[in-house]
């Protein structure tokens, strides 16, 4: 098995030996209405209620309704589940399910040679060949020689368990995903039980539909018991991770849940205003079914719309949020602007997919550091902070509301669409463990004298006056304001002063931030330095070339403005650097200008998230 490096028969059952592996691998993949995202999370959820390690990689077609058994509508999702603690989904995978031709021939190339390949052997038609735009069938012409290839009637043996209960045929083929379900569950030892009450839960209140789902599951378990054709099956051990109550959680769940902890943490309302768009609008999806933790969602009619309510929100003084990807960062940058002049508290959530334009909605990108960075016009700096993995969006919200409310000042706060899809295992914290967010809002004006709006303190930052309190009258807006009193200013003297003041306020946030981490050899040799949802690929290349003993150091960036302040030491102490990112080089082009250093990147711009191999190649090029 390919990521599977040890594996041990523990036991033969009487039917079938039973082979225990570290780690395994499994792809679903069919056309967007086979249901394979739903047999991914369930194989997902069960893997980690079992114990395991796991780490998720949902790849969504594109179009939203492309034609059906076409390449381009094809959908998959890849789950790596392991007893020892990963990072990555997976660079190939072990076990590939694909339930038609297009699935097979879009994926062939990710299964690891003497993988295991499933195919639903009666959706390969000379009809469905053609919509694939194959020219002969894959399961005959030696694209799946060198494969253990298992040809499985799952739709004539899906329609035979539902048929008792009357369905169309159109409803009985709908069930195709729970007998394929049902398979890998067999062939990976993985209990029923989970997916059982999911069914009712998920189905209770249409009961031939439940049964039916029930069935096609228990059929295609049941086929892999009795079936000739697999001579083994295989056991995945729990892996040891630190106790603690978990759950299996995606990066846009986290980071809704990261907002509400830090509502409740700060005692502010939190308000969340969005444009739906992917792959952000999941965080809008979650906060709307939160109103009984007092959560305002807001649908708005466009970015702009969406943006400017949640600034108002903030003049408030209530925990305004919004959320968008990366065409819609450029609509709210005027927006953000305003929020940089008044100084009020505001998140940014950008949730980056693959660009320019429309360019691809559902594959992933890190090309919006630039836009965070500098992409509004005039000198506007503010925060900018990246999530690493899904469960560090939890964290990653708490830290950027910590930062919005102490320096008043907006903060983007970037994911990508790697992140927001793909899933771990997350330990649930108590509310005891996080520590809270101060936040102060005066109540009166002090020794009788007027109030102030733009009087700092030691951060630099400006009172957050809620309007409406007594003698804390004042005004905002996009306007150059006078230092201190807020009044409209044309000085240009208090111009310049007001655009140092800002730029210093947001500079000085690196004398709070702790200081960055480097694992590995602290001097010579490689060091990478990566950002965001590149963590778990560049983490696991650095470990394994630490067991063949080469020096390299890893260290990984959450804060992008303002960089760490030990950062220039760490880089003067080693040979070279390696910066790989999901873009052309953005990082690297900060850190030459910043540092003076001639960093080296790995860089790409395919839609999918690099390899563990890639980076290895990578580093090995430059030791």
């Amino acid at each position: 098995m390919g990521d599977s490096q040890a594996s041990t028969v523990i036991s033969t059952a009487p039917h079938k030996a039973v082979v225990e592996l570290e780690s395994a691998t499994v792809r679903f993949c069919g056309d967007s209405g086979d249901g394979m995202q739903l047999a991914g999370s369930q194989l997902t959820n069960t893997s980690a209620l079992v114990g395991n390690d796991v780490a998720t990689f949902p790849d969504f077609p594109a179009e939203i309704r492309a034609p059906r058994g076409t390449r381009a509508g094809v959908s998959g999702f890849q789950i790596h589940f392991a007893s020892k603690r990963i990072f990555t989904p997976g660079d190939q995978v072990d076990a590939l399910v694909a339930m038609n031709p297009a699935a097979l021939v879009t994926n062939i190339q990710d299964l690891v040679p003497g993988g295991i390949l499933v195919v639903d052997n009666d959706s390969f038609t000379k009809r469905d060949l053609q919509i694939a735009g194959c020219n002969s069938n894959p399961l005959e012409d030696g694209t799946v020689d060198g494969y253990q290839v298992f040809r499985v009637d799952i739709t004539r043996l899906t329609r035979l368990a539902v048929k008792e209960l009357g369905l169309s045929t159109k409803e009985a083929d709908r069930c195709r995903n729970f007998f394929a379900m049902g398979l890998i569950f067999w062939l990976y030892d993985r209990p029923l039980e989970p997916t059982l009450r999911f069914i009712i839960d998920k189905f209770g209140r249409r009961p031939d539909i439940a049964e039916a789902n029930r069935r096609a599951l228990l059929a295609g378990y049941n086929y892999g018991e009795t079936t000739e054709a697999f001579a083994h099956r295989y056991s995945v051990d729990p892996a040891r991770l630190p106790p603690g109550l978990y759950r299996n959680i995606t990066g846009n769940q986290a980071l809704a849940w990261g907002l509400m902890a830090a509502a409740k943490l700060s005692r502010c309302d939190l308000f969340y205003a969005s444009y739906p768009i992917t792959p952000a609008s999941d965080i809008l999806h979650e906060l709307a079914r939160r109103k009984n933790f007092g959560v305002r969602t807001f649908q708005a009619e466009d970015e702009i719309a969406a943006v400017t309510a949640a600034i108002g929100a903030a003049f408030g003084g209530a925990m305004g949020v919004t959320g968008t990807s990366g065409p819609g960062l450029s609509l709210k940058s005027e927006g953000i602007g305003l929020a940089v002049m008044t100084e009020l508290p505001l998140l940014i959530i950008d949730v980056q997919r693959a660009g320019p334009s429309t360019g691809m909605p559902t594959k992933t990108e890190q090309a919006d550091l630039l836009q965070a960075m500098f992409g509004r016009h005039g000198e506007c700096p503010l925060p900018v902070l990246a999530a690493s993995t899904p469960a560090d969006c939890f964290d990653i919200a708490l830290e950027a509301w910590r930062i919005a409310v102490r320096y008043m000042t907006p903060v983007i706060l970037l994911s990508d669409a790697y992140l927001a899809n793909g899933s771990e295992p997350w330990r649930i914290p108590s509310m005891s463990e996080l520590p809270p967010i101060e936040v102060e809002h005066p109540s009166a004006a002090s020794d009788g004298k007027p109030f102030q709006p733009y009087a700092r303190n030691s951060r630099l930052a400006r009172p957050w006056a809620v309007p409406g309190t007594p003698g804390l009258m004042h005004r905002l807006g996009g306007l150059e304001k006078q230092d201190v009193t807020g009044a409209v200013s044309y000085d240009p003297q208090n111009h310049q002063h007001m655009v140092d003041l800002r730029a210093k306020k947001i500079a000085g946030i690196a004398k709070e931030l702790a200081p960055l981490e480097v694992e590995g050899p602290s001097e010579g040799g490689v060091l990478v330095l990566g950002w965001g949802g590149t963590y778990g690929a560049l983490a696991t290349a650095v470990r394994l070339l630490w067991q063949n003993g080469q020096p390299v150091a890893h260290a990984h960036l959450r804060y992008l403005n303002p960089l760490p302040a030990n950062l220039s030491h760490i880089l003067a102490r080693y040979d070279r650097v390696l910066v790989p990112e999901l873009n052309a080089g953005q990082l690297r082009k900060l850190l030459r200008a910043e540092f003076l250093i001639d960093a080296v990147g790995l860089n790409k711009t395919t839609g999918r998230p690099f390899a563990v191999r890639e980076v290895v190649e990578a580093i090995e090029n430059l030791l």
